[in-house]
């Protein structure tokens, strides 16, 4: 079996204002299709939503805001899966919520160090 890191993204000034219903109900969606993965044993790490702003540090100890205002897309959290394929991984990611928004998941396989 092998980690696999699930990112997702969206493009953040698109996000339409959500009612409360509306939002409790995609935080429902998000929350099944977690415990779906857990529900199979493929949850490592159910991961965590990030905030749209950040600090990046460059060499030579420059540091900037972040996210970046000219990119379309930003990173708004992760979950880590084990699975014993990229194929099996890809299956796992289709349930995604954020695929039902325009948002999309990057699959990443992880390196043990």
């Amino acid at each position: 079996m092998k980690d696999f890191l699930l990112i997702f993204r969206s493009e953040y000034k698109e996000v339409p204002q959500r009612t409360e219903e509306e939002a409790k109900a995609i935080t429902k969606k998000w929350m099944d299709w977690v415990g779906g993965i857990a529900a199979q044993n493929k949850l490592t790490d159910r991961g965590n939503r990030l905030f749209n702003t950040g600090k990046v540090l460059k060499s030579g100890n420059v540091v900037t805001n972040g996210p970046y205002t000219e990119i379309k897309e930003s990173i708004g959290g992760y979950t880590m899966i084990k699975v014993g394929s990229y194929e099996e991984a890809i299956e796992v990611a289709k349930g995604c919520p954020i695929l039902s928004v325009g948002g999309n998941v990057e699959i990443r396989e992880v390196s043990p160090m």
